[in-house]
Formats: C-alpha cells, structure tokens, sequence
C-alpha cells in the first residue's frame, strides 16, 4: 500500500504512517461511501461500534429528540437527567441482581480506569492481576494492565504492582492472592486474536477471587452487547464479575463507556474522597439516549441468537481454503489466522481496494479480523465471503 497519498491534512493528528484512507462522505446501513462514491462494506463495525449497522433510524430518532430536549447541562452526578435514567435501568434490567448500578463514562478505556479504581478502593489493597495479551485500552492505566509490551515501552513507568498470568493456565492462579485487590480479564482476548477461556478456567478463576477477597473485572468493551452470540459474553461461562467494563457498541454510534458493579460497591466512589471518580463529559445525554435506543431496538429483535447462526456459516465458507491456518470465533466475532503477517497484510490491502473493510491485529499479526454489524444478512454474509475468498485466490 502506497501510503504517500494518505494523510490527516488539515492539523489532525496522525496515529500511524499506514491508514486506510478512505476520504470519507457518508455512511449508511453496512456500507462507509468515500467521496468518489465508491461504497465499502464494513466488516469490521467501525472496530466493533456500528453493530447495528450505521445510520440507524431508530437511533437517529431518538438523537434528533434528545437534541431538542437538551445536551450538557452539567457534569455527571449533579443533576437527574432522563436520559441517563432510562439507560441506566436498561442495562440494569439486562444483567444479573448484583450488578445494578451503572457509572456512564466516555470511553472503554476509561470505564477499565475507573474499574481499577473502583477495586482498589473497595478491597484497600493495590495489586492488580492482568493476562498475557490483554488489551483493555491506552490511557495510563489500562495500558498498564494491557498485555502488549512492546506497545508499553516507551511510555514507561506505568502503574505500579501489576502482574500478568497466561489465560488458561491453572496453576498461574495461585499468583492471585489476598495482596491483589482485582484481576481484568476480557471475557474473549480481542487483540490477542479472540482467545476464549475455558469454561472449566473461568470458573475456577472466580473462585480463587472470592477466596482471597480479590474483586474479578470482565472487560466486554469489545465482547459485549451481542457481538458473541449473547448478550454479555459472560452468559455463555455462567460466571457473573464483580465490576463489568463495556464500550464501543453500546454507544449505537456514538462514544460511550460503563462501568456497572453493585449499589454497595460504587457507593464507595461518594466518600473517602467524595468525587472519587469524576467525569465532565461521561453520561452526556445525548449518547445516552442513543445507547438507549440502540440497545432497547436490539433487544426487541433476534439479532443476537442469529449471530450464531451467521457466524458459522461465515466460518464454514472461509475455514475451506487451504491459506487459512484456523478460525477462532463466538458469534460474529473473528479471527482468521494465515501462514504469516505478509499474507495477512496482502489480504487486509486487497479486500480494501475491492471495497470490504477487514483490519488487523496489534498482537496477532497472523490473523486478521472481522466483526461485521449484526444487521448483516445471511445472503449479505454469504457474498462478502465469497469475495474475501476470492481475494485469497488472488494473493495465494
């Protein structure tokens, strides 16, 4: 890829020398159209944002009324707004008893933030357990606990007592002990390549937190609101987390995050200091109601179960030609592995300049990703793998 050409004019800064530049002009349904009209079919959802494809009406509906109503009137926690109310009972409504209280921020890495916050200042202790490679953000903290190390280098120091432990590794469990105030998992590695845990190892992982007093944090930024096939990726394990981090698609577009955890558990952020988590722009009430809208349309369709469904098939059509080494998936969401990072790169380059929108890993390098919108279809489904086969012949 001649990446001459692409470049963030107009002061924006650059995160990397290699974008997709794709000159954006409007987005609709499954599709991102640039300004020569080429359409390009998102298979990745903007990174696991647009679930629910972009432009969603329902979506849109409820932002235009909520931009009548009002938008900032005044940093989260002050004053009651109704937007922030019928979200937070939503999603209460959607999770176990003991996870009943919502903290809305801005970002997924910043609900891992306040998440580890939250732990240390419920158990008094400052250790925290993280795994091999996790990835739960790039602000200070939550790269701290992310998996990636040489991502980490040149901004060290970072946080403090922070030790890793392999996903799936037994004996490793005896690391977290009554010094550790919480362990972060995702509850499916996204970075690492869509690594699961074992049933069998996240359970006996929630039993090792409850015998040292340890609090254990679910990361489902990127695993949550349907993209596994349930509605939190922590359904299928049966193991409920003490604190849950989410992200990306709950926001139906637009930037959110969350931290949900018991009444008991975030009334610890009120005293000792008081404001012990503050955020001027988390809850704003137009994300908020848009989170509502989306998750509200998502759960009245089938979405969610037909995400099994679709991904199989997905999975069946790609796993059959011989470039791809293996396919790790839950759901809609995918890695495919291939021989090296050269294919990878080849196929990621090609699928774009034919117009589907696949991407990478940052601690994968021999697979690549796709997480297309729920909203897909199956016959939408069938073509888009199809064509990316056809891309594998081509670079074969």
């Amino acid at each position: 890829m001649d990446s001459s050409k692409f470049y963030l004019k107009n002061n924006l800064a650059q995160t990397n020398p290699y974008m997709m530049g794709i000159d954006v002009a409007h987005a609709e349904g499954l599709y991102i159209y640039d300004k020569n009209g080429k359409g390009y079919l998102d298979l990745i959802s903007g990174l696991g944002v647009s679930a629910l494809g972009h432009g969603n009406k329902v979506v849109n509906d409820a932002l235009k009324a909520q931009i009548d109503r009002h938008l900032h009137v005044m940093v989260y926690g002050e004053f009651r707004q109704d937007a922030q109310v019928q979200l937070g009972e939503l999603l209460a409504s959607t999770l176990p008893t003991q996870l009943d209280t919502c903290y809305f921020v801005n970002s997924g890495t910043e609900a891992n933030e306040a998440a580890l916050k939250l732990a240390k200042r419920v158990t008094g202790r400052r250790r925290i357990i993280s795994f091999r490679g996790a990835y739960h953000g790039s602000t200070h903290g939550s790269l701290s606990v992310s998996g990636n190390e040489y991502k980490k280098t040149a901004f060290q120091p970072l946080l403090p007592q922070i030790d890793f432990i392999h996903l799936n590794n037994y004996e490793e469990l005896t690391t977290i002990d009554e010094s550790c105030a919480a362990v972060i998992v995702e509850t499916i590695q996204g970075d690492a390549g869509i690594r699961m845990p074992e049933q069998k190892y996240l359970t006996a992982l929630r039993d090792q937190c409850d015998r040292v007093g340890a609090l254990l944090i679910f990361d489902e930024v990127q695993a949550g609101m349907g993209r596994a096939g349930t509605l939190w990726a922590f359904e299928y394990y049966k193991v409920v987390p003490d604190i849950l981090t989410l992200g990306k698609a709950l926001g139906a577009g637009l930037p959110i995050g969350a931290l949900v955890s018991s009444r008991e558990n975030m009334a610890q952020f009120t005293f000792d200091p008081i404001l012990g988590h503050i955020t001027t722009f988390g809850g704003h009430p137009l994300i908020c109601a848009g989170a509502y809208a989306g998750l509200k349309y998502l759960l009245s369709t089938n979405l969610i179960a037909e995400a099994n469904e679709k991904g199989q098939l997905l999975h069946d059509i790609l796993i059959k030609h011989p470039l791809v080494k293996e396919i790790r998936f839950r759901g809609l969401y995918f890695a495919i592995e291939m021989e090296n990072a050269a294919i990878v790169q080849k196929i990621v380059e090609r699928c774009l300049e034919k117009g589907l929108i696949t991407f990478w890993f940052l601690s994968c390098p021999n697979a690549f990703r796709l997480a297309p919108p729920l909203v897909i279809t199956m016959e939408e489904l069938q073509t888009a793998a199809l064509e990316i086969i056809a891309v594998f012949e081509e670079v074969k």
